[in-house]
């Protein structure tokens, strides 16, 4: 059977749950990766409402929608990151507190372990979200590391991560790390070296979100294919390398769509990306889990976007072979 296709909210939490979903619900969506922010999911209304997660669920129903997945992105940065005043809108009020870095990272992790209770309830089997990065300022910048720094950011970064992870294998529900820049773990070589400093935890995979790793220069199928026990959770989002002379791959100061970037996001189908290739290498490794849109591309309108990468999808997706091919040439 092809894999249910999810939206991802993230991008659209400025709209009502319920609006959402009757657009998602047309457009042909199986269910929604469902953020930990805009009215979708409010992680403390699950911790302190006996109902709350029976009502969302409810909500959903209505439409045909499945929840399997939950994100928290943006709390997930604030538990490993150098915290200052970005962080201040990423994260709930309650969480941000007085504001103390360390109070933050701490208050950030209980909402994680709140997260994954809440997944527990609403019977979502994975917790997507991103961990922060205490040395990401070092991955091409200047000074680099002194020797045993990445080692003792790593053993800090297990530290906090261990409870967190305890709480997931205790809910039964895995975290998928999204491999992106900013993070721990931001290309192949860099999720090695976190799994390592896990000691290969089995509740910890990864996010696969190939446009992240395209327009570093990352072959996605190697990926997928290194980590093939380990891809916890797929988006699909597709991207293009804008290189013109003048910029990198960075995206330097400039917000998405402006033309000075070095890559811009694209709706699937839409890009350089190869997902036939994708699509075939999850079958090769056994990947059986929903494909979630990670809805992302500054020239396109995002409801015929929502819409037409859904239809791109359904085109593209396919079972794997029932038995071994034979040639007949």
């Amino acid at each position: 059977m092809p894999r249910p296709i999810l939206l991802f909210t993230g991008n659209w939490a400025d709209l009502p749950l319920e609006t959402l979903a009757a657009k998602a619900s047309e457009w042909g969506y199986h269910g929604f990766e469902l953020a930990c922010w805009g009215d979708h999911l409010e992680v403390q209304r699950g911790s302190t409402e006996a109902e709350y997660a029976q009502h969302q669920l409810e909500l959903l129903g209505r439409y045909d929608l499945q929840v399997p997945i939950i994100s928290n992105h943006r709390v997930g940065q604030a538990i490993s990151d150098t915290i200052d005043e970005r962080h201040h809108s990423l994260v709930p009020e309650y969480v941000w507190g007085d504001g103390k870095p360390a109070k933050v990272q701490q208050r950030a992790a209980e909402e994680m372990i709140a997260t994954f209770k809440l997944a527990e309830k609403l019977g979502a089997n994975v917790v997507g979200g991103f961990t922060g990065s205490s040395i990401w300022s070092y991955v091409n910048g200047f000074p680099g590391p002194k020797p045993g720094q990445i080692n003792e950011a790593l053993k800090a970064f297990a530290k906090q991560w261990s409870p967190i992870l305890d709480a997931a294998r205790d809910c039964g529900v895995r975290f998928a790390c999204e491999v992106h820049p900013g993070q721990f773990a931001f290309d192949l070589y860099s999720a090695e070296i976190v799994l390592d400093a896990l000691n290969g935890r089995e509740e910890f995979g990864f996010t696969f979100d190939p446009a992240h790793l395209h327009w570093q220069g990352v072959e996605p199928v190697e990926f997928l294919r290194k980590f093939r026990d380990r891809i916890y959770h797929v988006h699909v989002r597709d991207a293009t390398l804008t290189l013109d002379g003048r910029a990198g791959i960075l995206s330097g100061y400039w917000a998405s769509g402006d033309p000075r970037r070095g890559f811009q996001f694209r709706s699937p189908g839409r890009g350089n990306i190869d997902f036939d290739a994708i699509l075939r290498t999850l079958n090769e490794i056994g990947y059986e889990g929903p494909l979630a849109v990670d809805w992302h591309d500054p020239g396109m309108e995002r409801e015929f976007g929502a819409a037409d990468a859904i239809e791109f999808l359904k085109r593209l997706d396919f079972d794997p072979p029932r038995g071994p091919h034979v040639f007949r040439g």
